[in-house]
């Protein structure tokens, strides 16, 4: 059984005026490590000089984020501690580029600019920039620091927290990778504002699925204020940010190698990365797959009598009013169960998936009637109407 997770340090109704910086601590022991949130963080020399202190940095970055952000973030770390020689590394931009390739080619800029075992890496970007420098950081000279600046929703909340790294493999999503803590991670929620708003949307499913998990007083308070958060208020963002790290930082204390509890925040992925690694990871955007998971996991759920269908139109409502996608592509339920059995889940040959026993309520569970996974995934996988809806053309990407 899940140990319970404390209840939210805020009151439901969000303050006018957030804190300017609010920290937080993952606690795991010596290798604890602080998550900083406010605005304007990359541009304090004082914050940076304390999480960032080494000699040699390595900035990885991408071709969207880097001309926006990686100057004035570079101008502030020389700034704090002169001498500092810093790097910069610019990857593509997209999930499909989440691979051994392109980490190959950070591994090249470490050693070619003879970077030691004291250098860090900081990766500056969205999920797929601190997958590949996370795991790039764990690897090399067998582990150097790491910092995470994340720039997209879905970061801030989930991706930079916890010390998941990894990359992918043609046979299935995250197949490659290490578990590498950062240093710190430096939530600087000023950089949400050049989010565009799908990408400001798949992170909303990531901030969803924690109130599907384990808080549904934080899922009422998302039904009350998605369209402020799709607005960028920075009160509601302020709120929702501290709330999904508070829950994941708690759960990743007691669980840091995904032994048990930490499996709950993969609720509605296994189905999301059938569909990411189906459409080769092009056209949809993880939290766009991931939304259209959580349904397809409340779907089986209530299959099994544990989630009302009164619960399952509740969460499919929010997701389309965060501007994500409600039906999905029909890659067929055969091809999506053979994409579903490479999940890292899998135990002795059984699909283990995250199942809801109502909003706020999650569990891992191998115990469950094969004829009813299957039938989830044919409603939704194979075109049918059933719970899914008419399906689109996957080549045109997520349907809303």
């Amino acid at each position: 059984m899940a140990s319970p997770i404390s209840p939210a340090t805020t009151s439901a109704a969000v303050a006018d005026a957030p804190p300017p910086v609010q920290t937080l601590s993952v606690g795991l022991g010596e290798r604890s490590y602080p998550i900083v949130i406010g605005a304007g963080l990359i541009d304090s020399a004082e914050l940076l000089a304390q999480h960032v202190p080494h000699r040699d940095v390595l900035v990885v970055t991408n071709t969207v984020v880097g001309p926006l952000y990686a100057q004035r973030l570079e101008a502030t770390l020389t700034r704090g501690l002169p001498g500092r020689r810093v790097v910069r590394a610019v990857l593509p931009d997209g999930e499909q580029h989440k691979s051994l390739e392109s980490a190959g080619r950070l591994f090249d800029v470490l050693i070619g600019n003879r970077f030691g075992r004291d250098a860090a890496v900081l990766a500056l970007g969205g999920g797929v920039v601190g997958d590949i420098a996370g795991f790039v950081a764990a690897c090399y000279q067998r582990g150097i620091d790491l910092v995470q600046a994340p720039t997209t929703l879905l970061a801030h909340v989930d991706s930079s927290v916890g010390g998941k790294t990894a990359v992918n493999h043609p046979g299935g999503k995250n197949l490659i990778g290490a578990f590498h803590q950062p240093r710190g991670v430096v939530a600087d929620t000023h950089l949400l504002s050049s989010l565009p708003p799908r990408e400001l949307s798949a992170g909303l499913a990531e901030v969803i699925k924690y109130g599907l998990i384990c808080d549904a007083a934080f899922f009422g308070w998302l039904e009350s204020h998605i369209e402020a958060l799709r607005a960028l208020d920075a009160a509601a963002l302020s709120y929702a940010i501290r709330r999904c790290c508070e829950i994941k930082a708690q759960i990743v204390a007691r669980d840091e190698r995904e032994q048990g509890e930490r499996a709950l925040l993969n609720l509605g992925h296994t189905f999301g990365h059938a569909i990411e690694s189906a459409t080769g990871y092009t056209q949809w955007l993880h939290g766009e797959a991931v939304a259209v998971g959580l349904l397809m996991a409340a779907d089986l759920s209530r299959r099994l009598g544990q989630v009302s269908a009164a619960e399952l139109a509740r969460l499919r409502s929010l997701l389309a009013r965060a501007g994500l996608p409600v039906r999905a592509p029909p890659i067929g339920a055969a091809r999506a169960l053979e994409y579903m059995r490479v999940d890292k889940k899998v135990k002795a040959g059984r699909v283990r998936l995250i199942l809801m026993q109502g909003i706020g309520h999650a569990t891992l569970s191998a115990d469950y009637p094969d004829a009813a996974l299957a039938a989830t995934l044919s409603a939704w996988f194979d075109g049918a109407a059933g719970a899914a809806g008419a399906a689109g053309d996957a080549a045109a990407g997520p349907s809303r």
